[in-house]
Order: structure tokens, then C-alpha cells, then sequence
């Protein structure tokens, strides 16, 4: 008797611990802005963590505007093949998992929404980083391809199919009530608190139950390192952190000295080459851009009156047009940071060479040929030769009208040798 009682205590306890998953605590990752390679590696990072410290729960509290094809597909993959189970939480109320963010709700285990919070338009050229430029095939296969990704995940989580389908093929959107009355999520929740008290005790698909009562929750927070990645990873830091670094380099070559066009430079340009490994750059965008900043440099040095400036601002408009290859204008380069950029570039070097023309025109002020047209006074008779004093110096003067009286201003016409040629002045 005693033995059944204990065969039956030990397969009590032995079910408990397999249909209760983990008391280990939950795992908190607030995650806004792109999905980008930095926010790719953050996500991998924690849930390896999670894995390893047996957690109970790790909550994805997801804000984004879409990001980077490669990059969300590795979030996703991580995801389908976590130990730990993963909640994506869509919030706080305002937030939103639009293109790439889309899939990485429809692939936790657990998909949750605030109220005021939306999720869709996942179209394949912004899940993808193609370009304008792509023909009909070419954004056929891209969207077949984005809709079989996106069905798959739909049916692995037991999720709406239809409308995963509609969401790449027609950049379908949904409120959160609409999205949990289609079947989308499976949950709608005021905030962080209350999803832990709905989770607790909540049936996961494969039987799993999740504990959350009681449990501490633990905020993980970017790495220094990240922090600093992740403002890298926004392409207008980049650009502006590019121009700089050119131009610092540039007013380093043509004023040196003390050395702080160099430093700057350097160091914008070293930050601006981390930011473009991270993002997917165009090289003909780049050459373009050095290509017009050359021919802006060159013309405030060579007499074109402004053509070359002309050109270096279409080839760095074009360039950075083109620089980036991210379709989606949420995560890409913002035209006003172009607009901006190139027009403060091109007002300063409009600035240069007006100045230089106009130093141009101007009479030579020293030198010899600055004495041509100054004017004097006789410091003695002029019979023709004599002395005059012109810009506080006394010279040699030779009257080229007859005879000028000591005191008679006098105005110069031109040298010979180190003796000015004079006439009087009326």
C-alpha cells in the first residue's frame, strides 16, 4: 500500500514538473526602433540567456517600424526554436509591430497587444531591403517568398493564415481588438502588469503551462557596446557623421596645424565606417558622394565660377539618394536630413566662392602692382625726377606732365623698376 502511495506521489510530481514550465523568473526586453543587426544580436543574446538560466517566461515588449530582412528572419528563427517560452507584448498603448515586426509577433509562442497599439503592412520589399528599382519578376518572387515565410509561421503557432497572407500581399492592418478577433493574437492587455497576472496559469499549444505568480522579473537592458551600435544603426547619424568626416579631413589638408579637423574627422569618420558595416550600403551611392564632395572642394580653388559646385551637389544628392538600400522611409535615410545636409554644404561653399571672386576683381593692394593708382603727395619738386610719399613710404617719382610743385598730390600710372611713374592729380 505504501508503495503505490509513493508511485503515485512521485508520477504527481513528476507531471506537475513537466505541464508547469520553469520557475527560474521572466525575462523583460523592451525593444524599439528598426530591426537591425544590432537589435538581431540583442534578441539572440537574451534568449541564449534565458535557455541557460532556465527561465520561466522572457517578454518581448515590441515598438518598431520594420527593419532589415536578414535580421528578422534570425530573430524568427531563434524564436521558433527557443526552450524558453517568448511572449511578444506590442506596447505600451501608441506603439506598433509594423513590416518586420509583424513576423516577429506572429512567431512568439504567446502574441500580445495594448489597446491603441496596431500590427501589420508587412510588405516584401520592406521585409526584404530591395529597392524602387526592381522589376516585376524580380518584386514577384520577393513577395512569394515573403508570403510562404509568413504563412509558415502563421501555421506553426496555430495563427491566421489568411490574413498573414494579406498582410505581405496587401499591407493589411489591424488594431489590437481587430487583430484578436481575427485570430492574430491571443491576448489583449493594459500593460506589463497585467500580462503577468492573464499568463499565469495560461496553456501554451504543446501542453506547456506558464507560472508567472510570484516569479521576480528581470529588465535586461543594452550592453554599453549596443547602446553605442545601436545609434549606428540609424542611417541619418551615419550620413551626417560621414559628411562631417569628410570635410573634417578636408579643412585638416588645406589648414593644418593644430590638428582638430583631423581629430574630428577621424573620429566621425571611423563612427560613420562602423555604422555603414552594420547597414546595407550601396557602394555606387558612396563613390558618388565622395565624388561630389570633391568636385565642391576643387571649385573653391579653380576658376569655374561655381560649375563644379553644380555638379558635386547633383552627384551628392544622387549619392545620397541612393546611399542606403533600405526601401522603407521609417528606417532609412530621411530626405529632409539630405535636404538639409547637402544645402548647408552648399550654401558654405557658395559662400567660399563668392568671396574668392570677388577677391579676384579686386585691385592688388600690395606689391608692386598695388602701387598702380595710389595716390600721394610731391615730397619736392618733380623736374621730372623728385620724391613722393605714397602708402607712408617716401620713392623715387618721375613726373610724366612737366614739372609738379613739392606738396601737389599725385596719383601713380604705372613703374619702372623701383621708380614710380606720376602725374598730377585732379
Amino acid at each position: 500500500m505504501k508503495r503505490r502511495i509513493v508511485t503515485l506521489l512521485i508520477a504527481v510530481t513528476l507531471t506537475s514538473s513537466l505541464a508547469v514550465w520553469g520557475n527560474g523568473g521572466i525575462v523583460h526586453l523592451p525593444l524599439t526602433g528598426s530591426i537591425n543587426p544590432v537589435s538581431k544580436d540583442l534578441v539572440l543574446r537574451v534568449i541564449a540567456q534565458a535557455e541557460e538560466s532556465q527561465a520561466s517566461l522572457l517578454v518581448i515588449e515590441l515598438n518598431t517600424p520594420g527593419g532589415l530582412g536578414e535580421s528578422m528572419r534570425d530573430i524568427v528563427m531563434a524564436e521558433l526554436a527557443s526552450a524558453v517560452p517568448i511572449v511578444v507584448f506590442v506596447g505600451p498603448a501608441g506603439a506598433r509591430a509594423a513590416s518586420a515586426g509583424v513576423l516577429i509577433t506572429l512567431a512568439a509562442d504567446v502574441a500580445i497587444m495594448a489597446p491603441g497599439t496596431n500590427i501589420g503592412a508587412a510588405h516584401p520589399v520592406d521585409l526584404m531591403g530591395g529597392g524602387q528599382d526592381q522589376d516585376e519578376t524580380m518584386a514577384e518572387k520577393m513577395t512569394n517568398d515573403a508570403v510562404a515565410f509568413a504563412k509558415s509561421i502563421a501555421e506553426e503557432r496555430g495563427r491566421n493564415v489568411e490574413w498573414a497572407e494579406a498582410a505581405v500581399r496587401e499591407s493589411s492592418s489591424l488594431t489590437a481588438s481587430e487583430a484578436l478577433a481575427e485570430g492574430v493574437i491571443d491576448l489583449v492587455v493594459a500593460d506589463f502588469d497585467e500580462l503577468l497576472e492573464r499568463l499565469d496559469g495560461y496553456t501554451l499549444p504543446d501542453g506547456r503551462v506558464l507560472q508567472t505568480a510570484g516569479l521576480p522579473v528581470k529588465e535586461v537592458k543594452p550592453s554599453l557596446r549596443e547602446r553605442l551600435l545601436g545609434y549606428l544603426a540609424d542611417p541619418n547619424i551615419v550620413y551626417i557623421l560621414f559628411i562631417l568626416g569628410l570635410y573634417g579631413l578636408i579643412y585638416e589638408f588645406f589648414h593644418p596645424g593644430i590638428g582638430f579637423g583631423l581629430a574630428a574627422g577621424g573620429i566621425c569618420l571611423v563612427l560613420a565606417f562602423l555604422g555603414l558595416q552594420i547597414l546595407p550600403v550601396n557602394v555606387v551611392g558612396v563613390v558618388l558622394v565622395l565624388f561630389g564632395v570633391v568636385l565642391m572642394v576643387l571649385d573653391a580653388f579653380t576658376p569655374t565660377n561655381g560649375i563644379l559646385t553644380t555638379g558635386g551637389v547633383v552627384s551628392l544628392l544622387v549619392g545620397s539618394f541612393t546611399l542606403f538600400n533600405i526601401h522603407n522611409r521609417a528606417i532609412g535615410l530621411s530626405w529632409s536630413t539630405i535636404l538639409l545636409t547637402v544645402g548647408t554644404m552648399t550654401a558654405l561653399f557658395v559662400f567660399i566662392i563668392s568671396k574668392g571672386l570677388l577677391i579676384q576683381r579686386r585691385q592688388p593692394v600690395t606689391g608692386k602692382s598695388g602701387m598702380i593708382g595710389a595716390i600721394g603727395n610731391a615730397r619736392s619738386d618733380l623736374d621730372p625726377d623728385g620724391k613722393v610719399f605714397i602708402k607712408g613710404e617716401y620713392w623715387e617719382a618721375r613726373s610724366l606732365e612737366g614739372r609738379i610743385h613739392a606738396g601737389d598730390p599725385v596719383i601713380v600710372e604705372r613703374l619702372e623698376g623701383r621708380t614710380l611713374l606720376v602725374h598730377r592729380k585732379r
